[in-house]
């Protein structure tokens, strides 16, 4: 039996690439990306695209049948820490939320037709996605309660409802929608995922919700908005459903699994960016006769933030493992440990840069601010910390039965036990001495 935590010799070249393409070609662009028409930015980054490409990683999370390297999640979580450091990464390297996760579902369940028809060109690139899940009206930590439906009538299904943050929705191609198909089951097998082109009659693309990573949002809609959306009685054939009628709690499994695990790991990456952001300036700056690095508050907050760092990647590694060996459903616990803890890191990492570098830290002269206002967001992203602490405790407490009477511990119990176990021992130790 062995631990071993080295990462194999004929991956890690490819990690070494990664981050030094990232750093060297990718990170630049964060300083004029928002001055970039998207017809600017396409010719800044689909050359990057292509050289991703001619390195075998696009795409990785996907089979070889579809053009990627179909990695386990070791070690996309692995990849992912290095993309995190940077927020156009992932789609430089065709990995990008929600497009990769759709992906997935469309390769999964979706028929010939769709994915000749809409993941083909997704997976070139060609395409944007859009998931449409969370609604305005209910709590979007309880799935249970959507109340989007889909109706069957004839060929087609027709979907009404009220959706908003469906992420990239104002600049997607085409949207997936979870819609309730039965309302007389219980809403985990009644529920369908179905796919709604935007320019089909009836899709009203209200608006991108302000919000605090991007309170002023002027202009054309962009990527990483998180669209409201109307769907009024849009008719699409019955044959853009994914999956079977009732499989979107099964497959939105399938897809939000590796989905937290791949963000928690682009939260390590964003936390060590923040942490050598940190660490340069305790070095750099003076106050009070003496280096930030030499002042024990700032040791603490540099010590804490790489136990922290550290502690966060193995939790990770862990459940990348867990479900490698497992499967999601298997490793649910693992997963809602990790997207709980990771988002704790994260928030702690860049509060505590922003705090080293004072004014400037607070300021946007440096992506500090940016990056805190983008991670109080992974607190409710993918559910809320809360639901998933709470799947947490229930799996725990599966272990574990009620006793009677006195506690498993209770000393005194406990002693009289060992006296009654022991007593020939004692007995004859006691006659002997």
């Amino acid at each position: 039996m062995a631990w071993d935590f080295a990462t194999d010799e004929d991956f890690q070249p490819k990690l070494d690439w990664m981050r030094e393409f990232l750093d060297a070609e990718i990170l630049p662009l964060e300083a004029i990306a928002g001055d970039c028409t998207p017809e600017q930015w396409r010719v800044l980054t689909d050359p990057l695209k292509e050289r991703v490409k001619q390195q075998g990683l696009w795409a990785c999370h996907l089979g070889p049948d579809l053009g990627g390297q179909g990695w386990g999640q070791v070690r996309l979580a692995l990849m992912h820490e290095i993309l995190g450091r940077c927020e156009f990464a992932p789609m430089i390297f065709g990995n990008n939320a929600p497009d990769s996760g759709n992906a997935e579902l469309l390769a999964i369940g979706a028929s010939a037709e769709l994915r000749r028809r809409w993941l083909e060109p997704l997976l070139a690139g060609e395409m944007r996605s859009a998931f449409s899940m969370t609604e305005p009206d209910v709590a979007g930590s309880d799935p249970r309660l959507i109340r989007t439906r889909a109706t069957l009538d004839g060929d087609e299904y027709v979907v009404s409802g009220h959706k908003w943050f469906t992420t990239n929705g104002s600049v997607a191609d085409f949207l997936i929608v979870m819609v309730v198909t039965n309302p007389d089951v219980h809403p985990y097998q009644g529920c369908s995922m179905i796919l709604v082109p935007t320019d089909t009659p009836g899709v009203q693309i209200v608006r991108d919700v302000p919000n605090m990573g991007e309170p002023h949002i002027e202009g054309p809609p962009r990527p990483g908005g998180h669209a409201e959306i109307v769907y009024d009685n849009v008719r699409v054939p019955a044959t853009n459903i994914i999956g079977e009628p009732g499989d979107g709690f099964v497959l939105a499994q399938k897809r939000l699994g590796p989905g937290r695990i791949h963000h928690a790991m682009r939260w390590i990456g964003q936390a060590r960016r923040a942490f050598d952001m940190m660490c340069e300036r305790a070095l750099s700056r003076s106050a009070h006769g003496s280096l930030l690095a030499d002042k024990q508050m700032i040791q603490d907050m540099i010590a804490e933030t790489k136990m922290e760092i550290e502690a966060t990647k193995l939790l990770c590694m862990h459940a990348a493992w867990h479900m490698d060996r497992h499967g999601a459903s298997a490793s649910r616990t693992q997963i809602a440990m990790i997207k709980v803890y990771g988002t704790r890191m994260l928030y702690n990492a860049i509060d505590r840069a922003i705090q080293v570098h004072g004014a400037l830290g607070y300021s946007a002269d440096l992506p500090l601010e940016g990056m805190y206002r983008h991670a109080r967001a992974s607190r409710l992203v993918d559910g809320a910390d809360e639901v998933h602490k709470v799947t947490i405790s229930r799996h725990v407490l599966r272990n574990y039965e009620a006793v009677e009477g006195w506690p498993g511990e209770h000393l005194p119990t406990r002693r009289a036990e060992a006296l009654e176990r022991f007593a020939d021992a004692l007995d004859t130790i006691t006659a002997n001495s």
